[in-house]
């Protein structure tokens, strides 16, 4: 979690942190769209994320 933290902007650290997102499989329990629903999520963060889970095994949640 602390790779993506780093890589986010601080509203989109405090939008997963808001939403009790505090470890890399608790988002992978969300979708993308979900988590762009979020305040303080934009569409730059996503293949960030994206990229983050994809190291660590994981991936969004399908739709």
């Amino acid at each position: 979690m602390k790779d993506l933290l780093s890589e986010l902007s601080a509203p989109a650290r405090r939008a997963l942190e808001n939403n009790g997102i505090d470890s890399l499989q608790k988002l992978a329990t969300f979708s993308e769209k979900e988590v762009l629903k979020f305040h303080g999520i934009g569409k730059s963060s996503i293949p960030k994320m994206k990229r983050i889970l994809e190291k660590a095994g994981l991936k969004f949640r399908e739709e």
